[in-house]
């Protein structure tokens, strides 16, 4: 017959939190929005002054994924110009 092993359970909580007198607590309350993807950000306190709300913050992102999708395009359209050196300067 086999003995179960000598293992001590250790409790990290302190003595004075009682779960019994906590009210409203909902097993899986976020559950659905964590599957979902919530993408949470927290913003520098120096951007979060330029971006009072999450609008301005999204519109502002937006701007700047247009921005760099046309220097993405146009760099891709022109070919690159090789500089010569001209007695020992770029030209």
């Amino acid at each position: 017959m086999k003995t179960k092993p000598n293992v001590q359970i250790r409790h990290d909580l302190r003595p004075e939190y009682d779960f019994a007198q906590m009210k409203g607590g909902v097993r899986g309350k976020y559950a659905k929005a964590y599957r979902k993807g919530t993408n949470l950000v927290l913003l520098a306190p120096d951007v979060a002054k330029q971006f009072p709300d999450e609008r301005s913050v999204n519109n502002a992102l937006r701007v700047l994924m247009r921005v760099s999708r046309r220097v993405v395009a146009r760099a891709r359209q022109t070919p690159r110009r090789r500089r010569r050196r001209v007695n020992g300067s770029l030209s």
